[in-house]
């Protein structure tokens, strides 16, 4: 059959769901036996999403083989249980640099290279490529941002185009949102009849709506969506808040979403099989008798006066897997760094609290605050995961508590610190040196070899997680410069810090923990178990952890 095109776009606002959309309809292409894939098409100019702060644009997704992606990317992985990669993701900067790279080489043969066709031309051929690498029959593309912003005007160029050479094989599913006033009691249809009105404007009519809202659409809503936006009122899908994203691609196929599409694009209906979905759905709402609290002690929650939940979406996300497996609720403590570090960590914990989590992070700014929390951890029981700076920040808080090294630090903050506990990887050196920082750190899948008797080797062999059971093999993805100094891995040692796992490639130091006689679980890992996580196959190490706070008295 011939390459079948979802362009799914977004009115409005930003941060309605596009991702969620876009991965729910994927979802329930890939469950009706139909070959899927996903290409992200963001605006910014940033070649990937790895040097932009995660207050900015939300946690950025690592993929395996290392793209540091947007966080929609880690949607679709969740969605499809699949991974995904660099051809997956593009962004704005890609595209100009790679024209502007071939017009330098001349490879136009002289031509005036202009934005229409030569960057319409790459988008195209980007999602084209990511069809042809995937082995897709349908590839689904979520445009970044919302209609009528300039800095996405080429996606839809391209967009059009692509409609207009393949009316047959082209749809366009928009997301957009129905404010509900609080003093009208009403969701009012008018800012989606203008950013359908400016969707027009770029010459593109939506096959289908997504209609983003608090409560279910009524009639009403639908007959105006018909009337002023040339739609049939069954092609206006609600989409109501849902108590967990999960449950969106069952919402739409309640509406027949599924069998429209395929009527649209001339595909033979099969009935999705939804069996384990409806079952994990099941597991979310059932009633949690056992709660727990985790406090979180990170440094990327604030945006001005607000919290946002993005910083760390990956995380969070992997906390939910875990703990709709085990049954449990979990209330998440945010705690920032900075505050701790000024005022300590007692003020904002107490033994109530089951367990702490430790997260990614860079530089000194808050560091020493979590210092303090991995130590409050360790010396109280607290069952403690320190996930890649968390780990390095733990390592750091037993070299000055046990060891009685007082200036133990990572270089990466104190560069003259006299015990270097954490320091730069060597290959790192040279790209620090020349300020190259996009896309040149230790990133993407690597293996390890977990020791026995441990408990990230446990962790492993109670969810079958091992690659090779026989050689203690797994892999984790990284996302780091920086590691733990092997040259005083035997003083470690010698205090009770075990050293868990090894890479394979370089023989660093990847996991460490202390003994379930002395703690009932601290554990630091160098990879991101969270972002292997998926709804139907949690982490072994966040199941692991989380049984651990269950157990805490």
């Amino acid at each position: 059959m011939p390459l079948k095109y979802i362009f799914v776009s977004g009115g409005v606002i930003s941060g309605l769901g596009k991702g969620i959309s876009s991965g729910s309809i994927a979802f329930l292409l890939q469950s009706a036996g139909f070959r899927v894939t996903l290409v992200k098409c963001e605006n910014y100019l940033n070649i990937d999403a790895g040097t932009i702060n995660p207050i900015e644009h939300g946690d950025p997704f690592l993929c395996e083989d290392g793209t540091e992606a947007d966080m929609d990317i880690g949607t679709y992985e969740k969605f499809l249980d699949k991974n995904m990669h660099r051809h997956n993701f593009v962004t704005m900067g890609q595209v100009y640099k790679t024209v502007i790279d071939r017009e330098r080489r001349f490879e136009y043969n002289g031509e005036d290279v202009e934005a229409i066709p030569h960057i319409t031309n790459e988008i195209t051929d980007r999602i084209n490529k990511a069809a042809e690498t995937d082995r897709a029959q349908i590839v689904i593309v979520e445009l970044g941002g919302t209609v009528g912003e300039y800095q996405n005007l080429f996606y839809y160029e391209a967009a059009r185009i692509l409609t207009l050479k393949r009316p047959k094989d082209v749809i366009h599913v928009h997301v957009s949102y129905l404010p509900t006033p609080s003093h009208l009691g009403e969701p009012k249809t008018k800012p989606t009849q203008q950013s359908v009105r400016a969707l027009n404007s770029a010459g593109i009519q939506p096959d289908f709506i997504v209609a983003r809202s608090e409560k279910p659409l009524d009639k009403r809503r639908r007959d105006r969506f018909s009337l002023f936006c040339n739609m049939r009122p069954e092609d206006i899908i609600s989409s109501p808040d849902a108590e967990t994203v999960y449950e969106v691609p069952l919402q739409f196929h309640a509406q027949g979403l599924l069998q429209k599409i395929c009527q649209k694009l001339s595909l033979s209906y099969k009935d999705p099989d939804l069996g384990k979905w409806e079952l994990l759905i099941g597991k979310i709402k059932a009633k949690k008798d056992r709660k727990i609290t985790i406090a979180i002690v990170g440094k990327y929650f604030a945006t001005g006066e607000y919290q946002l939940r993005d910083s760390y979406a990956a995380l969070m996300d992997a906390i939910d897997h875990a703990s709709w497996a085990l049954g449990v609720k979990v209330n998440t403590n945010w705690i920032d760094a900075e505050k701790v570090e000024k005022e300590g960590i007692e003020k904002y914990v107490d033994q109530n609290i089951n367990g702490l989590i430790v997260p990614i992070g860079w530089g000194e700014r808050g560091a020493e605050g979590m210092i303090k929390a991995a130590g409050w951890a360790r010396n109280n029981k607290v069952p403690y995961l320190g996930l890649c700076y968390g780990m390095q920040l733990a390592v750091i808080s037993f070299a000055r508590d046990i060891l009685g090294w007082r200036d133990a630090n990572t270089t990466e903050n104190d560069k003259k610190t006299t015990h270097p506990v954490i320091h730069l990887m060597p290959a790192q050196k040279q790209f620090m040196e020349r300020r190259s920082y996009g896309g040149t750190m230790r990133l993407g899948a690597w293996k390890a070899i977990v020791k026995k008797d441990t408990i990230a080797w446990g962790s492993y062999e109670k969810y079958n997680q091992f690659i090779d059971k026989s050689k203690g093999l797994t892999s984790e993805r990284h996302r780091h410069r920086y590691e733990f100094n092997d040259a005083y891995a035997k003083n470690f040692d010698n205090k009770g810090l075990i050293i868990a796992a090894r890479s394979v490639v370089e023989n660093l130091v990847e996991i460490v923990e202390l003994p379930k006689s002395v703690h009932p679980f601290y554990l630091g890992t160098q990879g991101h178990p969270e972002y292997k996580s998926r709804p139907l196959s949690p982490h072994p190490i966040f199941l692991e952890f989380l049984e651990a706070c269950i157990n805490k008295k």
